[in-house]
């Protein structure tokens, strides 16, 4: 079972980026979907996450407002849809599947924000 994340790039402060995440070889929809980054020096940090047994989502604090988690089950995708980007937010994001026994991460997509 795998996670891919694509979507990364440079951006302006102000302007916006749609991560996404494939996963294979899991079961989708038993999993929940979840994204963290990790800025330069920082630890990793929670960012928003799709509980798959009812699809309630949860963001952190600072992202609140700007991004927002989404799932295709048909794709086996979950997308990060992040808008009014500011400079903190540069970081690699990483996706990670949560499962009843059994957590899989992704290789990240770094998100740089210049002014």
């Amino acid at each position: 079972a795998q996670v891919v994340e694509s979507g990364g790039g440079l951006v302006q402060t102000g302007g916006s980026l749609r991560l996404s995440c494939t996963a294979s070889g899991l079961t989708f929809n038993q999993y929940t979907m979840a994204w963290f980054r990790q800025g330069p020096g920082k630890e990793r940090e929670f960012v928003a996450s799709h509980v798959h047994k009812d699809g309630s989502t949860y963001y952190a604090d600072s992202v609140k407002g700007r991004f927002t988690i989404s799932r295709d089950i048909a794709k086996n995708t979950v997308y990060l849809q992040m808008n009014n980007l500011k400079l903190e937010d540069s970081a690699v994001y990483y996706c990670n599947a949560i499962g009843d026994y059994d957590t899989i991460w992704g290789q990240g997509t770094q998100v740089t924000v210049s002014e």
